[in-house]
């Protein structure tokens, strides 16, 4: 493993994760549990199979990740966080909450999976009316679908589809994320196609996260 030589906490972490795709690995793992190579693989649009299990290979050397066969009739690897890797999800959503200044342009060939949108709302929102009623509110991006739920104070999501919803937004990833998360407001999503039907009030119960 490569190192910046350093006796910094800092550079020690880095030495770690610092490579290419890794804390992406971690990111999947984090959003879809233990998973085959497969799933990996498909939810890091980009990555060669030969990287992705050198990527692994060295998280499992690091202690990051653990592998375990799957019993039948899955009869395969699954791959895991261990609590070493669990203990980066603070470490990712810091990142990606300052990472969100740099969502305002969307490119052309950028990938985007629904499992992206599904973390958004939960990592980077909170409910304005904690004492408010349930509502459930779909979301649909690029023909992915994923659900946001408020109930408790708390905002879950979910893949899929809502049997019933108290709102609908549909359009493009950028128009959508940036709506949820506040980089843009309703009118900006507008002028980039989306589509909202329901209850419209129920977007100011998404507050967006303030960073620390």
């Amino acid at each position: 493993m490569r190192s910046y030589g350093q006796y910094c906490s800092i550079a020690r972490a880095l030495d770690v994760v610092g490579d290419r795709w890794t804390l992406l690995i971690v990111r999947e793992l984090l959003l879809q549990g233990p998973c085959r190579f497969t799933d990996l693989r498909n939810g890091l649009p980009g990555i060669a199979s030969n990287l992705l299990s050198t990527r692994l290979k060295e998280l499992e050397e690091a202690g990051l990740i653990t592998r375990e066969d799957a019993p039948p009739p899955v009869a395969t690897v699954l791959y895991a966080l261990s609590a070493d890797g669990l203990a980066l999800e603070p470490v990712l959503k810091a990142l990606g909450l300052w990472g969100l200044r740099f969502m305002t342009e969307e490119r052309p060939d950028d990938a985007f999976r629904a499992q992206w949108m599904a973390y958004a709302p939960t990592w980077f929102t909170e409910d304005a009316e904690p004492d408010g009623p349930d509502a459930v509110i779909q979301v649909v991006a690029d023909g992915e679908s994923a659900v946001i739920e408020l109930r408790g104070g708390r905002i879950h999501t979910r893949l899929g589809r809502a049997t019933e919803a108290d709102l609908v937004l549909e359009g493009a990833p950028r128009a959508v994320l940036g709506l949820l998360t506040g980089v843009i407001d309703l009118e900006a999503a507008g002028r980039l196609g989306l589509s909202v039907s329901g209850r419209r009030e129920v977007l100011g119960r998404l507050r967006p996260v303030t960073p620390g």
